[in-house]
């Protein structure tokens, strides 16, 4: 086997170990913030957090999210810039600009190696009736279907990609 064939099978497995990863850490989060029943309003609060040291500091917040491809859901990885958080009646909106890290097609992307987007973001609790009445906080992109089920870290943050979100 040539060596350059070698790198780009090793390239390969190290993607589809980083997704794996991935996986299980979006599913553990999803479980203790399940189990901790956090609600729509809690997470509310942590946006508004992040969008005041955003706009004070330039923080932008690390994120893991689905994104449905070929009807399969699949853990991406991001920073989030929190620009804005609109709050109307019932309904909770967060714009955010989203700089992706990691997509299992184009595996670890650098901070400027692709453009950022520009998102709407909603907070609601979702009923799901398979739990008994359960209720979890959600938060899922309005502008695409395909990108659901943002979780954003507190804990990791990083105030040097301000350049990377135009």
């Amino acid at each position: 086997m040539a060596s350059s064939q070698l790198m780009a099978d090793y390239r390969q497995w190290l993607t589809f170990q980083r997704q794996e990863q991935l996986s299980r850490e979006h599913q553990g989060i999803s479980q203790r913030l399940e189990d901790a029943r956090a609600s729509a309003n809690q997470v509310l609060q942590a946006y508004r957090s992040m969008a005041e040291k955003a706009s004070n500091e330039g923080a932008c917040y690390r994120t893991l999210f689905l994104r449905e491809r070929d009807n399969a859901s699949l853990p991406c990885e991001g920073w989030l810039f929190v620009r804005r958080v609109l709050s109307e009646g019932n309904s909770t909106r967060v714009r955010v600009t989203l700089l992706e890290t990691f997509t299992l097609e184009d595996g670890i992307i650098a901070p400027g190696d692709k453009p950022a987007r520009k998102l709407t973001l909603e907070i609601y609790d979702k009923l799901d009736i398979n739990k008994g009445m359960h209720t979890q906080a959600r938060v899922d992109c309005l502008d695409t279907t395909q990108d659901y089920h943002f979780i954003t870290l507190l804990d990791a943050v990083r105030g040097d990609l301000r350049p990377y979100l135009k």
